[in-house]
């Protein structure tokens, strides 16, 4: 199998990185000063066996790949720019390519079979970072990371086979799901929450906020109808396979963190926000999440630090909030 990771960042670097080094074919998409430094000297590929030079070809478009028949697509942009990428593949890319969403959130898959009719999902459980121009972390070790893998709608299919084999040929933990949306439902909740933490710390205060977000999350997913796997299946999942690497274990935060501390644009609309939609959709209220939303934007537009900001504010702000309602 070939692969095009298209996004070759946090995420997209590591995967594309590590299969490569297992000897799969690998091209890499990615923009700007990192797409640069990959052209120039390779992709710099730190894990716990050390940094390697992954060189592998990289390019900006879809337009520039060689594709084939055995050519599938990991799409692992953010979920915010997930149109744009999408619209370069279904404008360059064979209409019957495979694409493997390992986006956060539960919306590219949807986008993504608007525009090809062979669609799958991974469910990404990935620490990892992204913060210099041709360096990519995995803050995992030895296993960097667990990638699940099922069909949009469901089931599971010859693909996901070889797709879930290659993953752990290049060291990943990775099981094909049968209900891989309700295992990514789970992971959007996870998400929510530790934005809490990333944006207003892990005080009493912040505690409490992330589990108003969590419980209006459950609410909103359950309100539509969505099947998902529980926090104890998910935290057996987990297990023990991730241990974080000492020496950059307190690098950078989640993603979330690192986009707003690069000064990006950050896909907090398919996080809390896809909770915030969901509530509206279904008649539930989500002020928490919509709080999480609204500071985050706040930071992307002002460039403040997340630091900063205190949960005891957004918890009075709610607790006046509801009892005006009653």
């Amino acid at each position: 199998m070939k692969y095009v990771v298209y996004g070759a960042g946090a995420v997209g670097g590591v995967i594309g990185g590590l299969l490569h080094q297992a000897g799969h074919p690998v091209t890499l998409v990615a923009r700007g000063a990192h797409l640069a430094a990959m052209r120039s000297g390779g992709l710099r590929l730190d894990t716990g066996a050390g940094v390697a030079e992954v060189a592998a070809p990289a390019t900006d478009t879809a337009a520039r790949v060689s594709w084939s028949e055995d050519t599938v697509v990991v799409l692992a942009v953010k979920s915010h720019q997930a149109a744009e990428a999408l619209a370069d593949l279904r404008n360059h890319a064979p209409p019957d390519i495979a694409i493997v969403c390992a986006t956060n959130g539960i919306a590219t898959e949807q986008a993504a079979l608007r525009l090809f009719g062979r669609v799958y999902a991974l469910c990404v459980m990935l620490p990892s970072t992204h913060l210099d121009p041709g360096l990519v972390v995995a803050k995992c070790h030895p296993t960097p990371g667990i990638l699940d893998i099922g069909h949009i709608p469901g089931g599971t299919d010859a693909l996901t086979a070889v797709v879930s084999a290659d993953l752990r040929s290049a060291g990943f933990v990775s099981e094909e799901r049968p209900d891989i949306l309700a295992w990514k439902r789970r992971k959007l909740v996870v998400n929510a929450v530790g934005d809490v933490g990333a944006l207003f710390g892990r005080d009493d205060a912040g505690r409490h906020l992330a589990e108003r977000v969590r419980v209006e999350a459950e609410a909103a997913l359950a309100a539509a109808g969505f099947h998902v796997v529980t926090q104890a299946a998910d935290d057996e999942r987990r297990g023990d396979a991730l241990k974080l690497r000492d020496t950059v274990a307190s690098i950078s935060g989640n993603s979330l963190r690192q986009s707003l501390s690069r000064g990006l644009d950050s896909e907090i609309d398919y996080r809390a926000g896809e909770i915030v939609l969901l509530g509206r959709l279904h008649g539930t209220p989500t002020p928490a999440n919509e709080a999480i939303v609204a500071a985050t934007r706040d930071l992307t537009s002002t460039g403040g630090d997340p630091r900063r900001l205190d949960a005891r504010v957004v918890l009075d702000a709610l607790d006046q909030q509801q009892r005006g309602a009653k």
